[in-house]
């Protein structure tokens, strides 16, 4: 049995960026949990991560992450970049990591996955996880046919994967960096 399941969500609009993510972590065909937390705030509460994925390897990334952040004075491109460059170092665990993560600061966004690649968002908005294809798709309608904030496009992207992917809870929590 595998655990699986999420939907993370980031939306950058007016200076604002805001992640939003559900909380329900899937055994097989039962809810296992619900009330994950899978959204942090690290660098001094100035970067945020969303990760979709193994929690102990997305740990283990973060922690990564963090320090070089600490060895780059908080540049977030180059922590990345250092990170996924240092990737082979990783040994087993590179083999087999199963994690992606948005990342970003009050200026950038990326996507990390686990196998090292750093992707540039080509849009001001992105989703990953199980639901991401239905909250990117809404997403983009709501970003470009409306003038909502980017918390309410990020709640109400989550709100309709939820009515399609059964691995998305409405149980929902959000996270910002401006």
């Amino acid at each position: 049995m595998e655990i699986r399941g999420t939907t993370i969500v980031a939306v950058k609009r007016n200076g604002k960026t805001v992640f939003g993510a559900d909380s329900q972590a899937t055994l097989d065909t039962i809810v296992f949990k619900d009330g994950v937390k899978k959204l942090h705030k690290i660098y001094n509460d100035k970067v945020l991560v969303g990760f979709a994925g193994h929690v102990a390897q997305a740990f283990a990334v973060l922690r990564l992450l963090e320090e070089n952040l600490n060895k780059y004075s908080g540049n977030l491109q180059r922590a990345l970049v250092e990170l996924s460059s240092g990737w082979q170092n990783l040994g087993a665990m590179r083999s087999n990591l199963q994690v992606m993560m948005i990342v970003a600061d009050k200026d950038n966004m990326f996507v990390f996955s686990g196998d090292g690649m750093v992707t540039r968002p080509n849009d001001d908005f992105i989703s990953i996880g199980s639901g991401s294809n239905f909250a990117l798709g809404a997403a983009r309608a709501l970003y470009e046919n409306t003038k909502l904030s980017a918390r309410d496009i990020a709640e109400k992207s989550l709100m309709i994967a939820s009515d399609y992917c059964i691995y998305t809870n409405k149980h929902l929590f959000f996270e910002e960096v401006e």
